[in-house]
């Protein structure tokens, strides 16, 4: 699978805070002095590679997970932004077991990390409510998720999710996501907007 190893600064000037991208720094609005008038496409494509860049994934990723969306009954935008919530790899970065969206991927690929007891090594694994994840019985995988926890600041969990820290760092799926509870700001509806044009 190809991912994004290209400059993540770049990105996060033109796109705005990205906090599954990188931990490093923060991004400033005052960083983007000149206001430049945007076209309806380019705003448009601004939320959709904000979504991409943020959550990880590849254009056919995102494109799949949109018509997966568009399937659910209920607001396309709404579902897209659960499915994307609840992928594994977003839930080890919202427990706060890995500092980025990406280092929880690399961990799941490891397999450092179980899903109700057994190993799961695909980081866009669905998560579904009543799942507990865990660290591997192994110290290695404790001790990275120990330094994870501890290097990043702690911000309050979202109400889905619960973390139970000792002794085997145990996060337990309560629900299915709440829109406000959405780590990103972005408007889903342009999300949804560029791909029906494209589509």
């Amino acid at each position: 699978m190809s991912r994004y190893r290209g400059p993540r600064f770049k990105k996060i000037r033109r796109l705005g805070a990205l906090p599954g991208l990188t931990k490093k720094g923060s991004w400033d609005e005052s960083d983007q002095a000149r206001s430049v008038k945007k076209s309806q496409y380019r705003i448009r494509l601004e939320e959709k590679q904000k979504l991409r860049f943020h959550y990880g994934l590849t254009e056919r990723q995102l494109l799949k997970y949109v018509r997966i969306a568009r399937k659910s009954k209920g607001s396309t935008g709404q579902v897209l932004l659960q499915l994307l919530e609840m992928r594994l790899d977003n839930i080890l970065f919202r427990l706060g077991m890995a500092s980025t969206i990406p280092a929880a991927r690399q961990l799941v690929n490891h397999r450092h990390i179980l899903v109700n007891g057994r190993i799961v090594d695909i980081p866009s694994y669905r998560c579904k409510p009543r799942d507990i994840i865990t660290s591997k019985d192994k110290q290695k995988s404790r001790a990275l998720i120990q330094n994870s926890l501890e290097s990043s600041p702690h911000e309050k969990l979202p109400n889905h999710l619960t973390l139970h820290p000792s002794p085997y760092y145990e996060g337990l799926v309560n629900q299915i996501i709440d829109s406000k509870w959405v780590g990103l700001k972005i408007n889903e509806l342009l999300v949804v907007e560029y791909y029906s044009r494209q589509t």
